[in-house]
């Protein structure tokens, strides 16, 4: 399985030695049983178990958070929504209205599964041939397609939340290189990474950039940005926010989405577009892996804070 949770797993497995909770841990840590006197608590990947099953499925629909998050006042991301032919009895889909969207946003539109994660999937488009492609692509893996305006996003925030608080604060900085006039886009990118991560990258590379591209030599001084998405998965890193305006307009804007779909834990996705925050969308399963080989100090005291809530909190604990 990708993305193992074992940040998570450290920590739940630490927080139920101190509170002598009993801990079996079964399918590699995907499925945890949780047990003390008085209560029996299962975890599952990276879901708690703390948010209703209508909040989890509605997190997970791209399409259903953002019409919530308008219909609720709350600046969210347009996403269309799509079924896949097969459940409609169809033999194509309706074309026109996806058309019309792309002629009402010329500068492109983004394709991705609509309960899809960590930024697989999705594609960028220009073009009624590359639009009706990367439809059809999906459709060929999943039942779903949601689809949304393309946006020059200026910077992305993270918010991990917990009945209201933020947690965790932290801007997804994509992965850059600054050109020395002598190597190319390529060359810098593979010294840019440790070289177990090659390979990874390379992979990711490839798919961003042409041959001819990542072969140019990079001006002294230039930066290249090696990702047009923020993923943490395919190579951005998290930076903690402190105190400021910015943490405050991203954690205000957080806690009205998290309200919006009655979810209690969840990371949200906040974006700066056009001098603009909105939500890109809400996260049920709160995934810290990658922010786990950063701070691992935070890891634990968001888990420990989630598990309080399940067992009763025994002593104050907070995150850094």
């Amino acid at each position: 399985m990708i993305n193992h949770p074992r940040h998570q797993l450290a920590a739940v497995t630490r927080y139920c030695a101190e509170r002598g909770i009993r801990l079996d841990v079964r399918d590699d840590g995907w499925l945890l049983v949780l047990e003390d006197a008085t209560r029996r608590h299962l975890i599952f990947g990276y879901d708690f178990g703390l948010n209703s099953a209508v909040a989890h499925r509605i997190a997970c629909d791209k399409a259903a958070t953002a019409g919530l998050l308008t219909a609720a006042g709350v600046p969210a991301v347009p996403h269309a929504f799509l079924l896949a032919p097969a459940l409609t009895g169809s033999r194509d889909p309706d074309w026109t209205p996806i058309l019309n969207m792309l002629e009402a946003h010329p500068a492109g539109l983004v394709v991705k599964p609509n309960e899809g994660t960590s930024g697989r999937g999705v594609t960028p488009v220009t073009s009624s041939a590359d639009l009706k492609d990367a439809i059809n692509r999906i459709f060929d893996a999943g039942a779903s397609v949601a689809i949304a305006p393309l946006m020059e996003i200026a910077d992305e925030v993270r918010v991990i939340l917990l009945d209201d608080i933020p947690l965790i604060v932290y801007r997804k900085q994509r992965p850059a290189v600054t050109g020395d006039g002598v190597h190319s886009l390529r060359e810098l990118a593979i010294a840019s990474e440790p070289s177990e991560l090659h390979d990874q990258l390379l992979r990711r590379l490839r798919d961003e950039f042409s041959e001819p591209l990542l072969d140019a030599i990079v001006p002294r001084g230039e930066q290249r940005l090696l990702s047009w998405r923020h993923n943490l998965e395919l190579g951005a890193r998290p930076m903690l926010l402190a105190d400021g305006r910015v943490r405050e307009t991203c954690s205000a804007l957080a806690r009205e989405a998290a309200g919006a779909i009655n979810i209690r834990y969840a990371s949200v996705d906040v974006v700066l577009t056009d001098g603009r925050w909105q939500v890109l969308e809400i996260n049920s399963g709160v995934k810290m892996e990658t922010l786990g080989r950063h701070a691992p100090e935070l890891v634990e005291a968001a888990c420990f804070a989630a598990l309080d809530k399940i067992f009763g909190e025994r002593r104050p604990r907070s995150c850094p």
